[in-house]
């Protein structure tokens, strides 16, 4: 008897989709500290998240599932990867909106998915079906024309699309509860980052505190602006089907395109309109290759 999937339920299809929103306009927020370096942004974001998502842990009696975590050495070492990961991501993104370059930050995003098919089939040695082989192909072509459009090899896609792929890999291969695996892992980050802002502190170079009490509240706010959207996600999914949700992360990097082409005033050339269409249809292939899968498998099922 052939089973069915849960119907998606409203709510997991609005906690998602807020997640992605909020992920597409954080360019917004960030461009109200434009006079912070990108890297020490990065810093404040994760000392302010590390405290906001303790005190949420606190809250949510999560402290014994934490503490469980920081004694098992292999979580606690695979946290520690995805805490310098997913850091690297924020800062290369915070970087892209300091220097106008959304663009380009957009197409990586675009490309993580694939950039997850090629893990699954290199490191976790999934099948590679022609589809998927053509999409891979053109994704690399994106990054290709982008080289020439660019004239200069682009580094922003790839190691955006590369460090949150790889986050999504390791943070997979862990049975970690979302937030508490951001708890470990920015308290990891954690005495290297207050070193960081104690130095420049003493160099005369920090940004925070400052004079400025609303650049002081942005920085303290970009902690729960961190962790706030990873909750509603994490809601999101569990109420709706991969699928559903594989359609609306897409909601997040056309949102930030958007805002770099029209709220930001960055080029939007014929090249750039190619790489995005190759990566569209690369995207289309892998889409209509998982229906087949399922299709197929749907009625071995039946025939069975």
């Amino acid at each position: 008897m052939k089973e069915h999937s849960p119907p998606d339920q409203a709510s997991g299809i609005a906690y998602a989709a807020l997640a992605y929103v909020l992920w597409g306009v954080t360019p917004l927020y960030w461009r109200l500290l434009d006079g912070v370096p990108p890297f020490e942004l990065t810093v404040h974001r994760i000392v302010w998240c590390a405290l906001f998502v303790m005190a949420l842990a606190i809250l949510r009696g999560r402290l014994p599932q934490v503490i469980a975590v920081l004694r098992a050495p292999h979580l606690l070492g695979t946290l520690a990867i995805t805490g310098v990961l997913i850091s690297c991501n924020w800062s290369v993104y915070i970087y892209c909106v300091a220097t106008g370059q959304l663009v380009e930050a957009s197409l990586g995003y675009y490309i993580n998915p694939l950039i997850s098919v090629g893990l699954g089939v290199f490191l976790l040695g999934e099948p590679m079906s022609r589809l998927r082989l053509a999409a891979v192909v053109l994704a690399g072509a994106a990054v290709a024309v982008q080289a020439v459009s660019l004239g200069h090899v682009p580094w922003i896609a790839p190691v955006l699309a590369l460090s949150f792929g790889f986050y999504g890999y390791f943070r997979k291969r862990i049975a970690v509860d979302s937030f508490d695996g951001l708890l470990v892992e920015t308290w990891i980050l954690l005495p290297f980052s207050v070193a960081l802002l104690f130095y420049w502190h003493l160099i005369g170079a920090a940004a925070f505190p400052s004079a400025q009490l609303s650049r002081d509240a942005l920085l303290i706010c970009g902690g729960p602006l961190t962790a706030v959207p990873l909750a509603l996600f994490g809601a999101g999914a569990r109420r709706i089907r991969l699928s559903t949700l594989g359609f609306l992360q897409y909601l997040s990097p056309s949102i930030t395109l958007l805002l770099a082409t029209v709220g930001f005033g960055e080029r939007f050339t014929r090249l750039d309109a190619f790489s995005f269409g190759c990566v569209g249809v690369a995207l289309v292939l892998v889409a209509v290759e998982g229906r087949v899968t399922r299709f197929r498998l749907s009625a071995q099922s039946t025939a069975n």
